[in-house]
C-alpha cells in the first residue's frame, strides 16, 4: 500500500478516535453537572444555612427545578447531554459509573407526571422549610430579646 494513503488512513482514524473522546466525555460532564445542579437544588437551602449569600444563587435554581417538575418541560441539559451521546456514537447509555448509577437518578423509569408534581412539591417543602429556619435564625439575630 502506498505510505501516503496509510498516514492519511491513520491520521483520519486518530481523529475521529479523538473527536469520539472528546465528545464522550462532554456527555459525561453535561450528566454530572445535571446531577450537581439536581442536588444544589434539593440541597442548597442547607449552604444557605452556612453561607446565607448562596441564596442568590440557590433561589432561582430551586424555582427552576420546580418549575421544571411542575411543567413537565425538559430541562435544557437533557437534550445537550443526548446530542453529545449521539455525537460520540452511542445508541444508549452504556455501563459506564454515570450511565449505571447517575443516569437513573436523573430519569427514574418510574417518572410519571405525578412523580414529577411530588419532585416539585420535594423541592419547594424542603428548600421552604431551610429557608423558613434561616429566617427565624436572622430575625433572632436581629432582634435578640423580642
Amino acid at each position: 500500500m502506498d505510505k501516503d494513503f496509510v498516514g492519511l488512513v491513520e491520521r483520519v482514524g486518530f481523529r475521529h478516535t479523538l473527536r469520539t473522546m472528546l465528545e464522550s466525555l462532554l456527555a459525561d460532564l453535561v450528566v454530572t453537572l445535571h446531577v450537581a445542579f439536581v442536588v444544589f437544588v434539593l440541597t442548597g437551602g442547607i449552604l444557605a444555612l452556612k453561607w446565607p449569600s448562596i441564596m442568590r444563587f440557590h433561589l432561582p435554581a430551586a424555582v427552576w427545578g420546580a418549575f421544571v417538575e411542575f411543567s413537565g418541560l425538559v430541562c435544557p441539559l437533557t437534550p445537550l447531554e443526548h446530542w453529545f451521546h449521539e455525537r460520540a456514537g452511542a445508541k444508549a447509555y452504556e455501563t459506564d459509573f454515570l450511565s449505571r448509577y447517575l443516569i437513573p437518578l436523573l430519569y427514574p423509569e418510574a417518572l410519571t407526571r405525578n412523580v414529577q408534581i411530588v419532585l416539585g412539591l420535594t423541592v419547594i417543602v424542603v428548600n421552604g422549610g431551610l429557608y423558613l429556619m434561616l429566617w427565624h435564625r436572622r430575625r433572632r439575630a436581629m432582634h435578640p430579646l423580642g
